[in-house]
């Protein structure tokens, strides 16, 4: 039986109190002292004798309250501090200031084959520099491969303050994962690809066929039209969504760093190498996806390795002799004509064909007509909200300007026109002068000189209606194409005399 004494503290008291039970010869297994508290595990205390002792303890001056508990505090935190390093997948082990180890949680034991405990730090990995370094660092050094058993980890030390250390030991897509996690965007799937047009329901449609299948994908589109956007949603419904996405610009690094990033590098591979070595993104996304974007930048070299690790998808790090086996996907994409660099020989036939097993075409916002206000009125809440103003909404007479520009720089361009336009207005409403296409679209819509922001709209809208007519020739279709009411379509048609002295439909 447990029991809970509360007490006025004094000087004795808890002695007078355990030497009642010491009188009845009762077998103390604890004894907790959290004054004006204590508390007894007496195995043999049972009801009857409580009962008994229950007015001599009271007959101690100070003695307030004794009742039954089911668990001792400390053995209530101890019970708990083995259910949560139970709960933890990651292998933990506490260090002694001597590096020695103190503790060690069931995955740790598991890796190790038994508990480690009271083992030097250095043995336990085999690495009598690492005690070293622990020590002379204060237990504080930056996240370094070891190596467990023959399994290759990553070991993230944590200093307690006069106590040593806990370390906590990572597969390298456990990093991944966290990585993947910095840069997830809160829409999952194609949720996050807005647009009801043709051309992106076709692609909608197309690429949650592919998504499902584990083979490489090449996405192709122009700059800017969210080919990273397509792969993260490809990703999102694919059987490996609970594993790490991570993604490599082939264009931004030199030959070396990217080859480095991508498949990491052993420990002394160059001047100011991290000591122990580096796992590059295909370790880190081991049972994930690395995205390549702009893969036709990529160098002779390295599309050599690639090609190597995409038909077993084994490699070895820079400056390494050390087979490293991952299952990976891997999604490409790209704006050049990789089928065109072939037939020049920059780019590997074998390759192109390695990573085209399946495909899809990211449409350029040109082609999205009917979305473009869509995303111009989403960016623009995302916008407002980024920089911390109430919301701005557009004004009708933006939807022209914004509808006949070509949009070169597709979607990140009008997401920046729009960023650009919630900054500098001063108003809830966004107009015309407060887009930096306004002026240059109207421009080209007009005859001459403009005497007002009026005339310059009409000029557009006119310029615009002729221009779409031909594609679109009935007030229903051209509504459809613009978004708008087939009545006010036929309106402007009949305002503007379009199409010329032919009866509208």
């Amino acid at each position: 039986m447990r029991i809970h004494v509360s007490f006025i503290d004094r000087v004795g008291i808890t002695q007078e109190v355990l030497a009642l039970l010491g009188a009845r010869h009762l077998n103390l297994d604890a004894v907790e002292m959290v004054p004006p508290n204590v508390y007894i595990d007496a195995p043999t205390l049972s009801p009857d004798v409580l009962e008994e002792l229950h007015d001599a303890l009271f007959n101690v001056h100070g003695v307030q309250s004794v009742k039954v508990v089911d668990i001792l505090p400390g053995q209530r935190r101890h019970l708990q501090l083995d259910a949560l390093l139970a709960a933890m997948s990651d292998p933990v082990l506490a260090l002694d200031s001597a590096g020695h180890v103190l503790l060690a949680n069931p995955a740790l034991i598991a890796l190790c084959g038994q508990d480690p405990e009271g083992r030097s730090v250095g043995e336990l990995f085999g690495d009598p520099q690492l005690l070293d370094a622990l020590i002379e660092q204060g237990f504080h050094l930056p996240l370094r491969e070891v190596t467990l058993n023959g399994q290759t980890l990553l070991l993230d030390a944590t200093p307690i303050t006069n106590a040593g250390a806990l370390l906590t030991l990572y597969q390298a897509n456990r990093i991944g994962e966290r990585l993947s996690a910095l840069h997830h965007d809160h829409a999952e799937g194609f949720d996050a690809l807005l647009g009801d047009s043709p051309p992106i329901r076709t692609l909608k449609a197309r690429a949650l066929r592919v998504a499902a299948l584990d083979a490489p994908l090449l996405i192709h589109g122009e700059t800017g039209t969210g080919k990273e956007l397509v792969a993260r949603a490809c990703h999102a419904i694919s059987s490996r969504h609970n594993a790490p996405f991570l993604a490599l610009n082939c264009a931004a690094l030199p030959e070396n760093l990217a080859e480095s990033e991508l498949f990491g590098y052993a420990p002394g591979a160059f001047t100011g190498a991290q000591r122990g070595g580096k796992p590059g993104l295909m370790e880190l996304a081991n049972q994930g996806t690395v995205f390549l974007d702009e893969i036709g930048e990529m160098s002779p070299y390295l599309q050599a390795k690639l090609l190597r690790f995409l038909s077993d998808g084994s490699f070895r790090r820079v400056g390494g002799d050390r087979e490293v086996k991952v299952n990976v996907r891997i999604l490409s994409a790209t704006h050049r004509d990789l089928e065109k660099m072939v037939a020049e020989g920059s780019f590997r036939e074998d390759l192109f064909y390695r990573l085209n097993v399946l495909n899809l075409e990211v449409p350029p916002l040109r082609e999205r007509g009917q979305d473009i206000l869509m995303l111009a009125r989403a960016f623009m809440r995302q916008a407002c909200t980024q920089i911390q103003r109430p919301l701005c909404r557009l004004a009708p007479g933006t939807y022209p300007a914004l509808l006949g520009n070509r949009w070169p720089g597709n979607v990140r361009q009008l997401q920046n026109v729009i960023f650009r336009a919630a900054a500098i207005c001063e108003s809830s409403l966004v107009d015309i002068g407060d887009l930096d296409i306004a002026g240059t679209s109207v421009a080209r819509q007009s005859d001459g000189e403009v005497a007002s922001l009026e005339q310059a709209v009409e000029n557009f809208e006119r310029g615009l209606l002729e221009k779409l007519y031909a594609t679109y020739p009935s007030t229903r279709q051209l509504a459809s194409r613009l978004q708008t009411s087939h009545t006010a379509i036929a309106h402007r048609l009949r305002k503007y005399g379009i199409p010329g002295k032919e009866t509208l439909p």
